[in-house]
């Protein structure tokens, strides 16, 4: 039995079936490839957003602990906490944080000696500790790799002991802290990397017969509403020249909020190399590859 040429066993792919075909494959891996891009990018966001997340707490929680263990004494010209916002913010070349202020202040810190509170021989009986916080910028590892730098908060926490010789009972705390300052640049104290800019907004309880309830909190921000705050134990000393401001020194801080804006890795190492055509490009780039945290931290009662 003959089988014809025309056979349909014989029959191949006409050209326009091949078209069709290869149409709906370049559809098909376009599609494919859309989501792998999609899915790449959201998973590098959220390990950004994770590890900047794990910078703003090991940060905020730290700072939280020490300020809620505040120790004050009123009835002496002592100086107990020193804010101080300096005009030259850290950053490098095309990099400044916009916020940033230098922390001191004692506190009962649960890490002093190392956390072996109670320990013969490490434990001095003390329990008043003095605490610095300050952003630089620089690398957190080594002191002199250029290229590798970001924005590093270190915390210098002094024992009682050193703090009862050198620091307690000072009426200007900076400068008794100032012999301790290199410490600050020191990597073993270094507590998180990435962060662009904290704010402390300090919340201060005046009296004001004036008003229809008379107590009023007054929130004092540094680098925005002020550049210097410091509590005596006289009263409050601020450069502060806001609402209720000549109420301010007999006011009782009740509370701070501690907010920090956090870089991701590869915004951080983008903001290094690249150039911006404006400022306007440049925000909205730092706020795609940015993350905000705040706290707020109620204070022992003054």
């Amino acid at each position: 039995m003959k089988i014809s040429r025309n056979s349909p066993t014989k029959r191949g792919f006409t050209l326009m079936e091949l078209m069709v075909a290869m149409a709906i494959t370049t559809i098909i891996v376009t599609v494919l490839v859309s989501i792998t891009s999609i899915a790449l990018d959201t998973w590098n966001r959220s390990r950004a957003e994770l590890r900047a997340s794990r910078q703003a707490k090991s940060m905020i929680d730290v700072m939280a602990r020490d300020f809620e263990a505040l120790v004050t004494r009123r009835g002496n010209t002592n100086e107990w906490l020193s804010a101080v916002t300096d005009t030259s913010l850290p950053g490098g070349s095309g990099l400044k944080s916009t916020n940033a202020s230098k922390l001191i202040f004692f506190t009962a810190a649960t890490d002093r000696y190392e956390g072996n509170i109670g320990v013969a021989g490490t434990d001095k009986g003390g329990d008043v500790s003095c605490v610095a916080y300050e952003l630089d910028y620089r690398d957190p590892i080594a002191s002199s790799a250029a290229g590798t730098e970001t924005f590093v908060l270190s915390r210098v926490l002094k024992n009682p002991d050193v703090t009862f010789e050198n620091l307690l009972g000072k009426p200007d705390l900076v400068a008794a802290f100032s012999s301790f300052d290199t410490e600050l640049t020191d990597p073993k104290y270094f507590v998180c990397e990435n962060i662009y800019q904290f704010t402390v907004t300090f919340h201060v309880q005046v009296t004001d017969p004036t008003k229809p309830v008379p107590l009023v909190n007054v929130p004092v921000t540094m680098g925005q509403s002020t550049k210097s705050f410091k509590l005596l134990g006289t009263g409050i000393v601020s450069d502060y020249s806001g609402p209720s401001a000549a109420l301010l020194p007999t006011g009782k801080l009740a509370a701070l909020e501690i907010s920090a804006t956090v870089v991701s890795d590869f915004g951080v190492d983008q903001l290094r190399k690249r150039s911006f055509k404006n400022e306007g490009e440049k925000a909205a780039f730092l706020a795609k590859n940015s993350y905000q945290y705040t706290k707020l931290v109620q204070l022992p009662v003054m």
